[in-house]
């Protein structure tokens, strides 16, 4: 019983009060130390969720949009492009990867910009770049002008590197715990929608026509296009675009805001990025499967026409399905992820099936059948491109508190470099074995890639780190509470002397 308390049944004599309402001050001593105004010196700031972060993501994922499309407007008509300007089809390829190639070696100093700057400086640098390549490449509408469109590209391709690794960074600056991996999703579906109107539109836009004026004339409106949205886009990020929300949107999030300041180096982690086993293997493996699907979409139209003639729209179609498909496939995998937190599952079970929808697409492409090319294609598409944002979750979770951008950065370097690789041989493979040779060069390496998975070990450093804050928030709320609970009731009157 406590202290001073009248037996049960007994009148309190008149006067007596309860040292006031005790537990209702607790109750409010623990409300206030989840605001910032009554939170104590130390503690963890508010968590709250603003209605920007969904402009902010599909602004980002508008403008990844917009650098997509540009990296494969070319490789879709690869053949009009060819001929227009008089070069080779391995020319045309080049206008790919350089996207591949550029990134490489700028990655690091774009990673340590993000670092140090934060998003909203690589917002408006990336949007910029793409404009500006947009604009360029609308000088090169006569055919000797080769050279202005590749310089186009390259800009273009500078501004990749201020787009790949920016998903997963926005969704875990701006999205709370429940959400991170969808948000991821829909940061990556832009780019893959790019991807795929690049394969549906410019067939549409440039008809593989004789005369050469003709042709300029249709390549122009195309750039145009181009470069009118890369310019609506570029004014949206530099008015709507922020650097972070007023309050952090998750646990973890709070945490790293509250760490104890230390001098950061950047050096430091990468070195401890790559000590990390888990993320190595994770490297490795997302490296294969990216690399895989962007050989896949830069040779796609060729692998097509060699098998069916004269199927220059349906060979971009085929490429439309195969990346519609996989932001089907990225969605779900994103709400799936939200919901069960089984990331290294879907990871495995999904690079699975991109294996064996890969194989099925290599023994079916030459049955002669152009429909079965679109259903098999379609599967392949769903698992191989679902991946994608995948890869960058799952880096987030192996690597907290390590910073998203450097992480995803280096997940990207992987696949550029293995896609320069696959890009270059699967095109000496066609040209010397035929199509199915180099499908299953690439067969061979989704194989591997998929036993490096299996080794991965799920260290979901986020998700631990969510939980244990979680569990001593509550742990903290039940003591206080407690205590309160078994605090002394003086009464207001002296007591007499037994």
């Amino acid at each position: 019983m406590v202290s001073g308390e009248p037996e049960l049944g007994e009148k309190r004599p008149p006067g007596y009060r309860a040292e006031p309402d005790l537990l209702q001050e607790a109750k409010s001593e623990l409300a206030d130390a989840e605001t910032p105004n009554g939170s104590a010196p130390g503690s963890l700031p508010e968590v709250r969720l603003t209605r920007r972060r969904w402009a902010i993501v599909f602004l980002f994922s508008a403008y990844s949009f917009c650098n997509a499309f540009q990296w494969i407007q070319y490789g879709s008509i690869s053949v009009v492009f060819a001929r227009f300007y008089d070069v080779t089809p391995f020319a045309i390829d080049w206008l790919s990867m350089c996207y591949m190639i550029v990134y490489i070696p700028l990655l690091f100093p774009v990673a340590w910009l993000l670092d140090k700057k934060g998003l909203r400086l690589i917002a408006l640098v990336g949007s910029a770049l793409n404009c500006v390549g947009a604009w360029v490449k609308t000088g090169s509408t006569k055919p000797h002008l080769f050279p202005v469109t590749v310089l186009g590209q390259v800009v273009c391709s500078l501004a990749q590197v201020f787009i790949l690794g920016m998903p997963s960074h926005i969704a875990s600056v701006w999205f709370g715990s429940r959400e991170v991996s969808s948000a991821c999703s829909i940061a990556v579906f832009g780019n893959q929608l790019g991807i795929a109107v690049g394969f549906l539109l410019p067939p549409v836009l440039v008809p593989d026509v004789e005369e050469k004026e003709k042709l300029a004339y249709h390549i122009s409106i195309m750039f145009f296009m181009t470069a009118a949205v890369a310019t609506a886009l570029f004014i949206l990020v530099a008015f709507v675009f922020k650097e972070k929300p007023p309050h952090p949107p998750s646990r973890a999030q709070a945490l790293i805001h509250t760490a104890s300041p230390e001098e950061y180096s950047y050096l430091q982690s990468i070195v401890r990025l790559f000590r990390n086993v888990n993320f190595v293997l994770l490297i490795v493996s997302y490296g294969l499967n990216t690399g895989c699907f962007y050989a896949l979409s830069t040779l796609l139209t060729r692998m097509v026409l060699s098998h069916y003639k004269d199927e220059q729209l349906n060979a971009g179609r085929i490429g439309l399905t195969i990346v519609v498909a996989g932001m089907v496939g990225a969605l779900i995998t994103g709400i799936w992820l939200d919901r069960t937190k089984t990331y290294k599952q879907t990871t495995l079970l999904v690079y699975i099936m991109s294996f064996v929808g890969m194989v099925v697409f290599t023994f079916t492409l030459d049955l002669g059948n152009i429909w079965v090319v679109f259903v098999t294609a379609g599967m392949l598409g769903f698992f191989m491109t679902g991946y994608l944002p995948l890869g960058f979750e799952f880096a987030a979770e192996l690597t907290y508190p390590e910073s998203e951008g450097t992480s995803s950065g280096l997940l990207n370097v992987a696949a550029q470099i293995f896609g320069i690789i696959f890009t270059i041989s699967q095109a000496q493979i066609f040209e010397h074995f035929g199509t199915q040779a180099g499908n299953l060069f690439l067969c061979s390496f989704l194989l591997v890639g998929t036993v490096i998975t299996a080794f991965i070990k799920a260290d979901l450093r986020r998700q631990q780190a969510n939980l244990r804050d979680e569990q001593t928030r509550l742990q903290g709320s039940n003591s206080q509470i407690m205590n309160y609970g078994h605090c002394t009731l003086i009464p207001s009157f002296p007591i007499p002397a037994q």
